[in-house]
């Protein structure tokens, strides 16, 4: 039996994606939060992620810096952990910076984003959430390759935890 979603997404503010993957929670669990794991599938390819930071607590940081195949540093983005539950849950959000500061604007819409980690047999039902402050800011970021590069990078973050 699937637990619920903590609420009810709105598909106004709200992008979903939901997979399975045969690596179980604890491996995807590691792929999430390993930076020398997480730089292996963060980027989806050709692009790479060149740094990652993460502070695994709430009010830590978590951070990438994305290289295009031209070899430029396009996406900076610094975000601060809202939630952390051990091979369940992670609650991050672009929209503060560590230690729950206010972020300044990147250019990105800004969102709170959900990663819920259910067993499902060996395997994991992954559940990615991004929660916008606006219908605007859901559709740009729709717009923007939400579903493709989040479900490129799922099946990539999928390869890596098999092998963890």
């Amino acid at each position: 039996m699937t637990a619920p979603l903590p609420y009810q997404p709105d598909p106004k503010l709200d992008l979903v994606l939901e997979r399975v993957t045969e690596a179980s929670p604890e491996r995807v669990w590691l792929a999430w939060t390993q930076p020398k794991h997480l730089k292996k599938w963060f980027a989806p390819r050709p692009w790479t992620t060149e740094e990652c930071e993460v502070d695994l607590r709430p009010g830590g940081i978590f951070r990438t810096v994305l290289r295009s195949p031209d070899g430029k540093d396009e996406s900076r983005t610094t975000g601060c952990y809202l939630e952390v539950v051990q091979h369940q849950k992670l609650v991050w959000t672009i929209a503060l910076e560590p230690g729950f500061r206010p972020a300044k604007s990147s250019g990105i819409p800004l969102f709170t984003a959900t990663i819920l980690l259910e067993p499902r047999g060996k395997g994991t039902k992954y559940t990615a959430i991004a929660m916008h402050q606006d219908a605007e800011g859901a559709q740009r970021h729709a717009e923007m390759g939400f579903h493709e590069g989040w479900g490129t990078v799922f099946n990539q973050m999928a390869e890596v935890a098999q092998t963890l």
